[in-house]
């Protein structure tokens, strides 16, 4: 009682210089201090002494529970810790998350399941933590290499299409018109518009402009992440693309753009070596006009 009494007065700041000392000396008094920091802002409504009475005078005589002033900060304190904790709850489960890398970089996370993800450059995934062992789902724009722990059904989900697997390892991209989808481990089935397809490993599909491609797979994870970009049967312009995204430099073509459809790889650590695969392929001259602006003119 005497410590609840000593509460009391310090928080009407009653104390004298000795029982302030004193009380200051105590164990919790850190602890004490902070309850009455957080709650200083909030306020207690006027004291009205004529209502008061006018009411005790019209109602029968009921003896009022008194509850100490320290505890009625006390239970203050705990509803805004209970909304707060809420709040933080909710948002950190059912509210998107979001991974991203830029150009020029690669990001690497691990979903709430442990499954593994490599995003390559100027990608994008999105995902809910919430519930995640049984609603497997996530968004993606651009490409990313997947590692699946095992599990109910994982899906990723893009504009163009969409890959369901259980447990396995898989690359999607998804750029403008070509959805490209290569199984490294297990099996993945891939939907694209009416069409569907499954795939084991080694095995790899492409779907452009109405067109299906397939095609088989000697590697036991993506080029791009040995540093290499592998391109099957595809233009200039998406080639280009890619260069800029993998290097973060921007590339004018200032000729007409070739309709010649390249297989092949291009180194994503070596900009010139790059560069001179595409001249060489499409007979044209590289000018750097900046470190990162480059400008492909006729040969």
């Amino acid at each position: 009682m005497e410590e609840n009494h000593i509460l009391a007065k310090w928080l009407n700041n009653d104390l004298t210089e000795a029982e302030l000392a004193e009380f200051k000396a105590n164990p919790d008094y850190e602890k004490y201090e902070k309850i009455k920091n957080y709650t200083a802002h909030l306020k207690v409504p006027d004291f009205n002494e004529e209502k008061i009475l006018e009411n005790t005078l019209s109602h029968k005589k009921i003896i009022p529970k008194v509850i100490p002033l320290y505890k009625n900060w006390l239970f203050k304190v705990a509803a805004i810790l209970v909304i707060g904790l809420g709040i933080t709850f909710m948002v950190q489960n059912f509210a998107s998350q979001t991974q991203y890398a830029p150009n020029g970089k690669r990001t690497t996370f691990s979903l709430p399941d442990n499954s593994e993800v490599v995003l390559n450059a100027g990608s994008e995934i999105e995902y809910k933590k919430g519930n995640w062992d049984n609603n497997r789902n996530l968004e993606l724009d651009g490409e990313a290499y997947f590692k699946v722990a095992k599990g109910k059904k994982f899906e990723v989900r893009t504009v163009l299409g969409k890959v369901a697997v259980l447990g396995t390892q898989f690359n999607v991209k998804a750029r403008k018109n070509r959805f490209d989808v290569t199984c490294f481990e297990g099996r993945v089935k891939v939907n694209y518009k009416n069409k569907e397809v499954i795939l084991t490993r080694g095995q790899n599909v492409i779907f452009e402009n109405g067109k299906q491609i397939n095609a088989i797979v000697n590697t036991s994870k993506p080029e791009w992440l040995q540093n290499k970009i592998a391109f099957n049967k595809e233009n200039l312009r998406n080639i280009l693309d890619e260069i800029q995204r993998q290097y973060n430099v921007s590339i004018e073509v200032k000729v007409k753009y070739s309709d010649e459809l390249f297989t092949g790889k291009i180194p994503i650590d070596n900009l010139d070596v790059a560069l001179q695969i595409i001249a060489t392929t499409y007979h044209l001259e590289p000018n750097k006009i900046a470190p990162n602006e480059i400008i492909f003119e006729e040969k």
